[in-house]
C-alpha cells in the first residue's frame, strides 16, 4: 500500500475588512527629526508666539496698558460706540484718537476721519 498524504488546507476566502490583508505596520515609526541629540519628538516653535519672534520684552506690561487703556465704564463705552457708529469709524479707531491726540472726533474733523480710514488694511 503506498503512501497516503492527507492535507487539509483551508479554503481561501477574501477578508471582508481589506486591513487584515496589508502587512502590520513597523513595531515604531521612523524619527520626525534628524537632527543631532534629537528625540523624535514634534518641534517645539511651531505655534507664533503673541510676542513675535524677537524676546519677550515688555510684552506682559504693554498688553495690560493696551487692556486698561482702552477698557471704559460702560455708559462711556456705549457713548464712544455711539460716535464712532456715526462718524463711520470703529469703536478703536475711535478710542484711539482719543488716546493718541486728545480729540474728541465730530462730523467737522472731515479731513482726519478720511485719514483713518484710508489706513484701514483691505478687506475682501
Amino acid at each position: 500500500m503506498g503512501a497516503f498524504n492527507l492535507s487539509i488546507t483551508p479554503p481561501n476566502h477574501p477578508n471582508k475588512n481589506p486591513s487584515l490583508d496589508t502587512p502590520p505596520a513597523p513595531a515604531h515609526a521612523p524619527p520626525m527629526s534628524d537632527a543631532p541629540l534629537s528625540n523624535g519628538g514634534p518641534p517645539l516653535d511651531d505655534d507664533p508666539r503673541p510676542w513675535g519672534p524677537n524676546g519677550i520684552g515688555n510684552y506682559f506690561e504693554w498688553s495690560a496698558a493696551k487692556k486698561k487703556a482702552f477698557d471704559a465704564p460702560y455708559a462711556i463705552a456705549v457713548m464712544r460706540a455711539r460716535r464712532a457708529e456715526a462718524l463711520g469709524l470703529t469703536y478703536n479707531e475711535y478710542t484711539l484718537e482719543i488716546l493718541e491726540r486728545g480729540r474728541y472726533l465730530s462730523a467737522a474733523d472731515t479731513d482726519r476721519i478720511a485719514e483713518i480710514i484710508a489706513k484701514r488694511p483691505v478687506r475682501y
